[in-house]
């Protein structure tokens, strides 16, 4: 061990240049191997070779959007990536659904995320998923746990979101709606999985340690995705050099502090008396401590939770608004439903919402909806093939092949939508005045078969709660995002637009 110990110190000041020089082997490595071994035949792999996404498309997605379009069967397969990529409903639903046990998320997927999330619920397979998967699905389909989560979310839009807003329009000051949902979200899935209250959307837009430690491994997580190998982000964090430097430093603060949370209530709930259990609370963790004495185990699965929750409702909220500055028939046409079911003049701030009332709102159920078939807040999502197999367009997939379904695709597809597939129109999903649900397989956005979101009507009910509150009361005139092709979105997890999303904030005037 002392050997062990002198070498590494010795290793410490020359871990940089290690790096660099192991780097630059596989570099080496990796363009003498297809210098000789093409990519393949294929017409995509040729197009990653002669052609610049970049020029012709906002985003990535955008060029896979394009090439699934072409291809006959609405799948491709990147052969240098080793990645099928489909945008075909029936594989999909095979992948999610039909051979579901044949496509588990993966070591190599658990890997990129198993620093941040641990043994949580979604970077998981096998019998520790359907442990949590089965927990969760106790919990958070619960009335009161439901009812709780929406007196959280009004809170937050009444006595931190409305205000700020109407400070805004009063100083006729342009602020980021992302980031203003970013910190909406972020409180609001803290208070429900925790019962903490970070306050980033207090009045001052205060800088959370928490959040931006939270901000930093999510990003630095995803990053470990699009690299060339998974080999630069293992020599990287062995080394704890660079980014996984960064990384590892952030996940250290996200954990300390909901490990300091955990104790806590723990540490409450002893205090309070035999009289005090822990599902007595509202939050989440509060529900799940009933279950499990394991803090650890506690901390993977909340922050699981904290992910999923906080930068796809940001995100869906973010990509709505924009449709609705480039679409005013669509919002005129939700505050004139919105009239109907709750009233008009003094309702704006809409105090008396209530679940039976966003209900009725079918108008404003599809405007949500279509937002999200154009903007999902998860563009793509991954599975590995664990045997052979192939899917149901015939596309053979060897074992241990990447195999990924691509949400933002499909909803781009005439194929599936018709002709007017580009189009925000949200009477796609209106039936004789009726909200009609579209098929999960052709509408992914919340996964579907077993691993279907299990928040999602939760947070559906949240992005309607909070658009319905900001549209009844003011307007939003969007600020430097291009009018043709749609905002650029940086590379991440989830879709975060670069730049932000500037508006100018308006009081409606009657």
């Amino acid at each position: 061990m002392a050997a062990i110990s002198a070498f590494a110190t010795w290793l410490i000041p020359y871990s940089h240049f290690i790096f660099f020089t192991v780097s630059l082997t596989l570099i080496l490595l990796f363009v003498r191997k297809f210098k000789f071994q093409p990519w393949c035949g294929c017409h995509v792999c040729q197009g990653f070779l002669t052609a610049s996404w970049a020029l012709k498309y906002n985003n990535l997605c955008d060029w896979y959007s394009h090439l699934l379009a072409q291809s006959p069967t609405g799948t491709i397969h990147v052969h240098v990536l080793g990645n099928v990529i489909t945008a075909n409903p029936d594989n999909v639903e095979y992948i999610l659904r039909t051979n579901f046990n044949n496509y588990p998320k993966g070591k190599p997927f658990s890997a990129i995320l198993g620093d941040l999330l641990g043994f949580g619920i979604f970077n998981v397979d096998g019998d520790l998923w359907k442990f949590q998967r089965k927990m969760a699905c106790l919990e958070l389909g619960s009335n009161s746990i439901r009812s709780y989560a929406y007196d959280v979310v009004e809170s937050e839009i009444q006595t931190r979101l409305v205000p700020i807003m109407s400070a805004a329009a009063a100083a006729g000051r342009t602020v980021d709606l992302q980031d203003i949902f970013r910190r909406f979200s972020f409180d609001s899935i803290c208070k429900f999985s925790f019962g903490f209250d970070p306050g980033c959307l207090t009045p001052t837009l205060p800088v959370s340690e928490f959040a931006a430690a939270f901000d930093a491994a999510s990003k630095l997580s995803a990053e470990r995705a699009v690299v060339t190998s998974p080999v630069v982000w293992k020599v990287k964090r062995f080394l704890n050099v660079g980014s996984e430097k960064n990384l590892r430093r952030a996940i250290r603060s996200v954990h300390e502090l909901a490990e300091r949370v955990i104790r806590n209530r723990r540490d409450n709930l002893a205090g309070a008396g035999d009289g005090a259990t822990s599902a007595s609370n509202g939050d989440l963790l509060s529900r799940f401590m009933s279950t499990t004495a394991d803090d650890v185990f506690l901390r993977d699965i909340v922050v699981s939770f904290l992910l999923a929750g906080r930068d796809t409702v940001a995100a869906a909220l973010t990509s709505l608004f924009w449709l609705l500055s480039q679409n005013p028939r669509v919002t005129k046409l939700i505050r004139e439903e919105s009239d109907k079911v709750i009233g008009d003049g003094g309702g704006r701030q809409s105090e008396n919402l209530n679940f039976r009332q966003l209900r009725e709102m079918h108008y404003l159920q599809a405007a949500v909806h279509e937002s999200m078939r154009l903007f999902p807040p998860v563009q793509l999502d991954s599975k590995f093939c664990r045997s052979g197999d192939v899917l149901p367009d015939g596309t053979p997939v060897a074992g241990g092949t990447r195999v990924t379904y691509h949400p933002y695709a499909m909803g781009r597809m005439a194929a599936i939508w018709g002709p007017d597939c580009t189009e925000f129109r949200p009477e796609r999903w209106i039936k004789d005045g009726i909200f009609r649900q579209e098929c999960p397989y052709r509408y992914p956005v919340f996964q579907a078969g077993p691993r279907v979101c299990l928040g999602k009507e939760m947070a559906i009910v949240e992005i309607k709660a909070v658009a319905l509150s900001l549209i009844r009361r003011f307007d939003f005139e969007v600020g430097s995002l291009p009018s043709q092709g749609g905002p650029r979105f940086v590379p991440g997890l989830t879709a975060t637009v670069r730049g932000g999303l500037p508006v100018v904030v308006r009081e409606r005037e009657d």
